[in-house]
């Protein structure tokens, strides 16, 4: 009895030495693979898997997909110590993280991007906004098509509009820099309120979330990202879309490179970040019609009407102060319902 004891101990001593054993080449292959923190959407994570995987880099990347305000966060908390070695993310939180930590190195190949930007990033992406809506679901409602986010706060879109929570998705943002622009602080903020109020329960936490509620029909319009609703009306929804009067912005998403002590791996990441940019954007461009380099052309049907830029510099303090005033605008235009 106590042989067999001692050789089952020896059987369970052998067994957890080889887990370990296989957990720490697990994870020395893995802190091998440079990681890639990303806040892109499927389509975007999609295009440079693609990129990466036919330029040769496939097993050598473990890509990391977090919402906009988780890596945000982890970039201004964590800096040079986050985990990502390469990073594609709103350009504004880039900038924001740089100020901060320093935590980039410059970009160490030239890009033809049409507009400026920072040596340690360049643009992968640009999204833009606008209203778009559900032509039945009008029809049905006996209602006239929206040409303004303005129209949006009449009585008979009660409960007919979503739209996407600035507090959760940066395409809110999109939104409420059309409106402060248009019609400044004070005014813009009783627009937001009335807007609110009509949203009732279609306030989304994900930008895609109102282009989904107007193509089931349950909302009559939405303000979200301009080529879902393109893409929707080509494949035949019932899908128009309109750009608004107060404008179309947009923001651009880039990649950077951690700059950390590992030189081969900063190395490894730059190729790939090189990759990306190169060879991922003919991919790109088709999902985010957006031209942001030399060269690049997209269809009429892509161009948005009133394109414009917002007037301050986008950052991180201004996202949150813009958070603030919606939520307050929430808050009271809660009280309308």
């Amino acid at each position: 009895m106590q042989k067999a004891m001692k050789q089952v101990a020896l059987l369970l001593i052998t067994v957890s030495l080889f887990f370990v054993t296989v957990a720490c080449s697990n994870s020395s292959a893995a802190s091998e693979k440079v990681v890639i923190a990303t806040n892109g959407d499927e389509e975007a994570i999609t295009a440079m898997e693609n990129a990466l995987n036919a330029a040769g880099y496939e097993g050598k990347y473990q890509l990391q997909s977090l919402g906009t305000s988780e890596l945000g966060g982890k970039l201004i908390a964590e800096g040079k110590d986050i985990e990502a070695d390469l990073v594609t993310m709103s350009s504004y939180f880039l900038e924001s993280a740089q100020q901060q930590n320093d935590m980039f190195t410059d970009l160490t190949f030239e890009t033809k991007a049409v507009d400026e930007h920072p040596a340690f990033y360049s643009p992968i992406l640009a999204i833009t906004g606008a209203i778009f809506v559900n032509t039945e679901v009008l029809k049905e409602n006996g209602l006239e098509a929206p040409t303004s986010i303005m129209d949006l706060t009449e009585p008979e879109y009660k409960d007919l509009v979503s739209i996407p929570n600035i507090a959760d998705s940066s395409t809110g943002w999109l939104l409420v820099q059309a409106i402060l622009t248009e019609y400044g602080e004070e005014e813009g903020k009783e627009v937001l309120e009335k807007l609110i109020a009509n949203v009732g329960p279609h306030l989304e936490s994900s930008g895609s979330g109102p282009i989904k509620k107007v193509q089931a029909g349950e909302v009559a319009a939405g303000f979200g990202l301009r080529h879902q609703a393109v893409k929707a009306q080509e494949e035949g929804a019932p899908i128009s879309y309109v750009d608004p009067t107060e404008g179309n912005f947009s923001l651009t998403e880039s990649v950077a490179v951690v700059n950390k002590d590992d030189k081969e791996k900063t190395k490894l990441a730059m190729e790939m970040a090189e990759t990306i940019i190169n060879d991922a954007r003919q991919e790109l461009i088709t999902n985010y019609p957006v031209a942001i380099y030399e060269g690049e052309t997209v269809d009429d049907i892509n161009k948005p009407a009133h394109a414009k830029q917002y007037a301050e510099q986008l950052t991180v303090e201004l996202l949150e102060k813009h958070q603030q005033l919606f939520t307050e605008a929430k808050q009271l235009g809660g009280r309308q319902q």
